[in-house]
């Protein structure tokens, strides 16, 4: 048939149908596909096509310039600028210390912590740690990132202590004694061809070693425990849900920083003792959540009825005996020191019994009481006193 003639014998009815279907399927493959009625092709399905498409055109803003699904957008990009250089690096450092500057944002009120601080801070060094999904890998990113949080935690808590444990071979290795000397504990995790990784980790035999670190503390200093975990497996020898019934007994507060994928187990572990658990992204917030754990942690009331708790006398202060030593100099005799049984001229004499020790703070090997420096006690003080929220000018 002649194209000319073929119009003639086209009926009304079904042109009306075939454009109908046509809108239907352009209008209705967008976000309102579902406002119109089911329908192959029919005049319904383009009637719920085109109101389909006019309340998509009412619900621009009054300008008329942006739809109202575009307001829940953060333009991210508009706030980056080039220098005169052409590098976008100092818009994104303003972005990160904005970021930083909000998270530690106070409401300037004193809380009650623990200045007194013991932790074990416990190093994966399973086959795990060897991935390179971390640059450069696992275990050297989680050594230089453990190097750094000692010496920031020491920094911050002058008169606590830390002791490390390793994680490998389905056994837990002691690498460092609790000690408050910073330089002693950074030793302790210096020598990478010492902890080179190998076999499983072993959770609930490092949560016991560490546990038995701390059974001799007293009561009104803290006990934490800070695992960097990066396997999905752990290599138990017994039930570690006893073990960790034993960490709340004991009122242990672990946190754990996982480096591959949430378990169940660990979030468990931190749940019960009231720690933290974080999944690291990548090495920038593996480095963050980290070092979230620096300060000191609030300590939570404990529930009425809780064990350990009479009618109010939890939160009753504790007094504790604390003795400011004399300094000796360069020039002093030599003399034996009792921590460590060697003969140096410089050191500090216990108040008590008039010993000599090497470093401060410390617990004095003889009498027991625990030796401080007035600036360290000084410099404690800032956790329970934060200072009041600045407006930048």
């Amino acid at each position: 048939m002649p194209a000319k003639d073929r119009d003639a014998y086209i009926d009304p009815d079904a042109e009306e149908d075939y454009f109908s279907a046509e809108e239907h399927v352009s209008v209705g493959s967008g976000d309102d596909f579902d406002q119109g009625p089911s329908s192959r092709g029919g005049k319904r399905g383009g009637l719920g096509g085109k109101k389909g498409a006019e309340s998509r055109l009412k619900s621009k803003g009054k300008g008329g310039d942006a739809y109202a699904w575009e307001g829940s957008i953060s333009r991210t990009w508009d706030q980056v600028r080039e220098d005169d250089g052409g590098s976008l690096e100092l818009s994104v450092q303003e972005a990160i210390a904005r970021a930083r500057r909000k998270k530690l944002q106070q409401s300037g009120q004193a809380v009650r912590r623990t200045i007194i601080r013991h932790l074990v801070l416990m190093l994966d060094m399973s086959r795990s740690m060897t991935d390179r999904d971390l640059r450069p890998s696992r275990f050297d990113l989680s050594l230089e990132y453990a190097r750094a949080f000692i010496s920031e935690w020491f920094d911050q808590n002058p008169l606590g202590q830390i002791g490390v444990v390793g994680m490998r071979n389905g056994v837990g290795e002691r690498l460092g004694e609790m000690s408050g000397n910073p330089q002693e504990v950074l030793r302790s995790i210096a020598d990478r061809d010492k902890l080179l990784p190998a076999g499983e980790p072993s959770l609930q035999n490092a949560i016991e070693m560490a546990r038995g670190t701390m059974s001799h503390l007293p009561s009104h200093a803290s006990r934490e425990i800070v695992i960097i975990f990066g396997s999905l497996t752990t290599c138990d020898p017994d039930n570690i849900f006893d073990t960790l019934e034993g960490c709340v007994k004991d009122k242990i507060r672990i946190s754990i920083v996982a480096l591959a994928a949430e378990m169940k187990v660990c979030r468990e572990l931190c749940e019960r003792t009231n720690g933290t658990f974080a999944v690291a992204m990548n090495e920038g917030h593996f480095k963050d959540v980290l070092f979230e754990l620096v300060p000191p942690p609030a300590q939570r009331a404990a529930p009425a009825g809780a064990p350990g708790r009479t009618g109010g006398s939890s939160s009753a202060a504790e007094l504790m005996l604390m003795g400011f030593p004399s300094r000796l100099p360069e020039t002093s005799p030599p003399s034996l020191c009792a921590c460590h049984s060697t003969i140096k001229s410089e050191g500090f004499i216990c108040p008590r019994c008039k010993v000599k020790l090497c470093d401060v703070p410390t617990d004095c090997d003889v009498c027991g009481l625990m030796i401080v420096s007035s600036p360290h006690l000084a410099r404690s003080y800032h956790h329970l006193f934060p200072v009041q929220g600045y407006r930048p000018v």
